[in-house]
């Protein structure tokens, strides 16, 4: 038998046999996280996990949802202090747990785009090195043949950049009517 199951005195876990502790009770939950309030230590998830009897994997994302919802401090080392929790009721709790157990999916949505966001940001700067080595290929056989490539692309590119169009338009216009007069 694990050290949970016989910390828990036999109570059952929630879920499934084979769940392992996949369901935490709030009440159990709320009355552990306002004790050690009171106590005002630091705890850790598997403090709270092996007091309740629930799985440490689950309490300890419960315990990161309520950090981030602001009931619970971040200490260092992976603890947590309960202080916020001192003067809150049940009714607040279950609304704050509730948020908290909603923040995974939408959390994991985000990690799932930022991960995309991250490989199409590899893919697109492999293709600009591809494009700049390409230049410096065709730059370097006409400088080896005697051929003035003329202006660095990048300046010309920094010019059309720093002012609109329109107006850059309208003063080429001005400038190519005067050479005429």
């Amino acid at each position: 038998m694990s050290l949970k199951r016989s910390q828990s005195g036999g109570k059952a876990f929630g879920g499934s046999g084979g769940d392992g502790g996949g369901k935490i009770e709030r009440q159990e939950l709320f009355d552990e996280l306002k004790r050690l309030a009171a106590a005002g230590e630091a705890f850790t998830s598997v403090d709270v996990a092996l007091a309740i009897g629930a799985g440490e994997a689950h309490v300890s994302k419960s315990l990161l949802g309520l950090a981030a919802e602001g009931y619970l401090e971040r200490a260092e080392g992976g603890r947590y202090r309960a202080t916020p929790m001192a003067e809150m009721t049940q009714a607040e709790f279950v609304k704050a747990f509730a948020r908290a157990s909603k923040v995974d999916s939408t959390r994991q949505r985000d990690l799932s785009e930022i991960g995309r966001l991250k490989q199409n940001n590899d893919v697109m700067r492999q293709r600009l090195l591809a494009a700049v080595a390409e230049r410096d290929h065709y730059l370097s056989v006409l400088r080896a043949r005697g051929i003035d490539p003329g202006p660095v692309p990048a300046a010309a590119v920094a010019e059309a950049t720093r002012s609109d169009a329109p107006p850059a338009a309208s003063s080429d216009a001005g400038a190519t009517s005067d050479p005429q007069n």
